[in-house]
């Protein structure tokens, strides 16, 4: 799993955690097991949509902790996620992380790049040649 370094802005939601390393790169960690809400994965998207003011990033997500959605944030994901992805790494040490993480990358065209890694390491330097593009 990853977790953010003590020197950055740690932007906290109900479920999960989000910051930015050093490279630029959006990092995103669940916090709880507990499936979110679409409200609340609403409020994680409109804000990023917000706060990057129309600039798409690389995004290492961290689907650990993930659990089952429904299709109705699946779908709305879906919609919006396009908006602030430039490329989108996933990890995962889970085997439901893993599973959801090829549901959803795979079942699915997305208009920007993904792929799942075991390590945080090897999705990062995945990221960098995208960095390069945004």
């Amino acid at each position: 799993m990853i977790s953010p370094p003590e020197n950055v802005e740690i932007i906290k939601f109900k479920k999960y955690i989000f910051w930015f390393d050093a490279d630029g790169i959006l990092c995103a960690k669940s916090l709880t097991r507990h499936p979110a809400n679409l409200n609340e994965i609403k409020e994680v998207i409109d804000y990023f949509i917000e706060r990057l003011h129309g600039k798409k990033v690389c995004i290492l997500n961290d689907f650990s902790n993930i659990s089952e959605t429904n299709k109705e944030i699946r779908d709305y994901v879906n919609a919006e996620y396009p908006k602030i992805a430039l490329a989108v790494a996933i990890i995962s040490k889970s085997p439901l992380g893993k599973m959801m993480a090829n549901l959803y990358f795979n079942l699915k065209h997305h208009s920007f790049p993904a792929r799942i890694f075991t390590n945080e390491k090897e999705a990062k330097e995945w990221l960098e040649k995208y960095l390069k593009e945004g």
